[in-house]
């Protein structure tokens, strides 16, 4: 198999590499932005999850064109791992369930709280599906709860879901805070794939309600005290040109009949990838080790 065979199986992830975002994923959120015009007048954003960073692209570069004079866009990134550094993104290496974490974010916004919040996390996949989406939806109930100390009221969420067979349950949890809440599908997210993207406009936290880390936000009961459903229906979009780039075709590149096309190095490689120490430890025969043992 050539090099260039992912640059024809997956258009966006050659555009990516071709426009300088580090991953193919900075277009689901420009796809998501086009629809839903997320970021109008927004100078403080921040990116939970962010690593390798190319959501955080996308809102350095857009907060700049939105940007008014005297005002000062500020973008915090926030992950565990360590991330390359963006021009005009402060990092934070920090956990997203942590209050000291939350209290850094509004300490770099001066005391003030961000206008939107972004969230594009994900566990590593395991192909177990149910353990997978259960994953995933502690990770975005996670995201919901520091959203909730660092989000002015009025502003906006937005973070990748699975859909499964109790994403309802997620959506009821959702709208408690929001009282706009769409699932949308970009046309850069392959349609053979579960992952969407959650929408929360208009950031209204019940009366009297106090943020809390160690309330965990675990999923809602199926029915409540009186046997009445939680779940909850919410609107689902397509975005983006639904007559572009199809992310699940194959497509030629652009000198098919031409020797000379150059595959493009990833924009920016990871500079602490988790794989390096398995990598590691199979150079040094661990593995074997292990299955002698047993």
């Amino acid at each position: 198999m050539g090099k260039s065979s992912k640059d024809k199986r997956d258009v966006y992830y050659r555009m990516a590499k071709e426009q300088g975002w580090r991953a193919r994923s900075a277009f689901k959120l420009m796809q998501v932005d086009e629809e839903f015009n997320l970021l109008e007048g927004v100078t403080k954003a921040v990116d939970l999850c962010a690593a390798p960073g190319s959501w955080s692209q996308v809102l350095s570069k857009k907060l700049v064109e939105n940007q008014k004079e005297g005002e000062e866009a500020k973008i915090v990134a926030v992950d565990l791992q360590a991330m390359a550094p963006l021009p005009g993104v402060i990092q934070l290496q920090g956990d997203i369930t942590k209050q000291s974490t939350a209290d850094q974010i509004i300490s770099y916004f001066d005391g003030e709280k961000a206008d939107i919040v972004v969230c594009d996390g994900a566990p590593d996949v395991t192909g177990l599906h149910d353990m997978d989406e259960y994953i995933q939806a502690q990770l975005l109930l996670a995201a919901l709860n520091i959203t909730t100390h660092v989000l002015r009221p009025g502003g906006s969420f937005v973070a990748k879901i699975f859909r499964g067979k109790d994403i309802t349950l997620l959506y009821s949890q959702l709208k408690v805070f929001f009282p706009k809440v769409t699932c949308s599908k970009p046309r850069s997210s392959r349609n053979s794939s579960i992952e969407a993207f959650i929408v929360c406009q208009d950031y209204t936290p019940p009366k009297d309600y106090v943020p809390n880390m160690g309330d965990p936000m675990l999923d809602l009961a199926p029915t409540d005290s009186h046997g009445r459903s939680n779940r909850t229906i919410v609107p689902f979009i397509a975005c983006g040109d639904l007559s572009g780039f199809d992310s699940d075709m194959t497509y030629a590149l652009p000198d098919t009949g031409s020797e000379d096309y150059k595959v493009l190095a990833p924009v920016q490689m990871p500079i602490t990838a988790p794989y390096l120490s398995a990598m590691e430890k199979k150079r040094k025969g661990f593995f074997n080790e292990q299955m002698s043992k047993k």
